[in-house]
This record gives structure tokens, sequence and C-alpha cells, in this order.
């Protein structure tokens, strides 16, 4: 699939969130969204448990590795093994604001260092044949957003840089928890979408405080793509119409629907020895605002940390949302027949 079809939407990198379970479960839902790994930095890809940081299911292409890492050469060689483990992208974090990220001299800070952002990625572009693209914010702290996120664009598209995702706030280095710069600084739509439309010949998504598709689909009319976060994690049930609403392809997934195609991998995952909640952690969220959700959640939440905990505990969790819809048509029908 080209990046450009992928990043129509895609969802979000976030870490300690889109882990590779997570990203089954809303593959299960979208078959061709975008995904993105949690960042990964480049000591951990480097030094680390390659095998446990880096496998995914090949059920989750198109699936991109984001990095995290200010050192041109690490870089590099993280980004050619994270095309020979057959990642789709590889994009650099140029967003996150946290302090142990700024510790590391990379995330949000490099905002400040335009040049040696696309020095780094120039040498992942000269690595891997996959596309190397950059996830950053308009600004930080007290830069003019126009001046620097229009520098950092365009010196990395010199650098051969074509695709770039654009978190449209700026991030307070100091000062902020990350929790506070995903809401305080105010968002800045129209300053991404001229972006867009001063650079056309560069695919450019949109990301930050879209809370729905109804609210990322205008988007899409001068952007090339949208990401979508916490909406996704935490309402997972609408990347059920992102094949149909933006692809323009296939029907809509229920909720119902991902939990059968879920299932096989859950049971693989136990007889690897995975632990349940590990999986339905991400499937909290998945019922949300329908009849039996709260039981739903209850029922994973508080049997599905148990030792030796299986896939019974998902059909129960299931039975009670059924048992809710079914009592809510009953209540429906009894209230027709007295009217």
């Amino acid at each position: 699939m080209q990046p450009f079809q992928s990043h129509r939407l895609s969802v979000a990198p976030m870490m300690d969130w889109t882990d590779r379970h997570c990203r089954v479960l809303h593959r299960t839902l979208s078959s061709r969204a975008l995904l993105y790994t949690e960042m990964l930095t480049t000591g951990a890809v480097l030094h680390g448990d390659r095998a446990r940081l880096l496998a995914f299911d090949a059920a989750e292409h198109p699936v991109a590795l984001q990095l995290g890492g200010s050192d041109p050469a690490d870089l590099a060689a993280a980004a050619r093994i994270g095309e020979a483990e057959g990642y789709d992208e590889i994009n650099l974090n140029v967003g996150c604001p946290s302090d142990r990220v700024q510790s590391g001299r990379f995330g949000a800070c490099l905002m400040r260092e335009p040049e040696l952002v696309a020095e780094c990625m120039a040498a992942i572009g000269a690595a891997v044949t996959v596309p190397a693209t950059v996830k950053c914010r308009i600004g930080v702290d007290d830069q003019d957003p126009e001046e620097s996120l229009f520098r950092l664009v365009d010196l990395c598209a010199a650098a051969g840089v074509k695709t770039f995702v654009v978190h449209a706030r700026k991030a307070w280095l100091k000062g902020l928890s990350p929790k506070e710069n995903r809401d305080v600084p105010p968002l800045d739509y129209p300053l991404v979408h001229r972006l867009k439309r001063e650079r056309p010949d560069l695919t450019i998504a949109i990301n930050g405080g879209l809370g729905s598709l109804d609210e990322a689909l205008p988007h899409l009319e001068v952007m090339d793509g949208v990401m979508l976060g916490r909406a996704a994690y935490h309402t997972p049930a609408l990347l059920g119409q992102v094949d149909r609403r933006v692809f323009g392809a296939g029907e809509d997934v229920s909720p119902f629907e991902a939990v059968e195609r879920y299932k096989p991998y859950i049971l693989a995952e136990l007889a690897r020895g995975t632990h349940l909640a590990a999986m339905t952690r991400h499937m909290l969220g998945l019922f949300h605002g329908l009849p039996g959700a709260r039981a739903w959640r209850r029922v994973l939440t508080v049997e599905g940390v148990k030792a030796g905990a299986g896939i019974e505990v998902v059909d129960a969790a299931l039975g009670e949302v059924l048992r809710a819809q079914d009592e809510r048509r009953a209540r429906g029908l009894e209230a027709g027949q007295a009217a």
C-alpha cells in the first residue's frame, strides 16, 4: 500500500498503549488504516531485546516503526533493522514532549534543531527503501510556529522526506506535563492547512484534538491524511467505519465482529504464555456508548487479570453485552405494546 493511501487515516503511536496486541485489535476493525508502533529509542532497537520490541503480527500491515533518537548513524542502523523486520515505514518522532524524551535529546526538543533533524532523515532515507517520514509539532516554547514548522519541513524535504504528520499544537517543554501538552497549547489547524496548500507536492497528515471521524473527515478535504490518537484507543469501534468512510471500500465492522476476529489471536497468544490482560486492556472501550459497556469493562478488568484467565473471560464479558442489548430491546417492545 502506498504511503499516501495509508496516511488517509492513521492511528497515532502512543507510548505504553499501541503495542502489538493493540495494533492487531485495531486491524480487526480496519484493513487499511496505517498503524504505528510505540516510539522505540535507537538504543533499545540497537541494544535491547529485538525479538520482543520489534515483533509484530503479519496481520498488522501496513505498520510503521516509530523511532526516537538524534544520532544519524544510530537512526540509520535502527532503520535498517526495522526494514529488515518487515516494517512498511520508518518514522522519526519530533513531537513527544516528555521529560524522559528530552533528556535523551529526541522528541519535541528536536524542533529547535531542524538542521539535525534533516541530517537524521537523510541518514534514514539513505539506509532504507521504505518511506522515511516525520511526525512533528508546529513548534516548541516561544518559537514562532510559522517559522519553526515551515523551516523543519523544508529542510527535511530537501533531505528527501515526502511525508509529514503534524500535530497542530506547540509543545511546552518546561512547565507542562505530557498530558497537558495534549490539551493546553491551542490547536492551529489553519497553519497546518496552509502548510499543505503552500507545499502541495508533499504528503501532509494532520493530528491533534480529533475526537471522532466526524471531526476528522472535513480535514481530508484539504489534507492528505488525518491521524487519530486517543479517540482511536479509547473508542476503537470508530475504526470499524474507516474503510468505508475514509477509503471508500469495504463494509463497517461491528464491535461484535471485531471480538470474533480477535479471538484467534488471543488464543494463539495465550498458548504462547501471554497474559490475557495484556490483550484485553486494549478492548475496554470497544463497546463505548452501547448497552452493557460497563459490564463489559468490569468483567474484563476484574476477571482478566486473574492467574490462568482465558478466552472464557472474553466470552463472559460479551455475554453481558448481549444480555444488556436483549433487555433494552425487550423494554422497547413492551413500551411499544403499551403505546
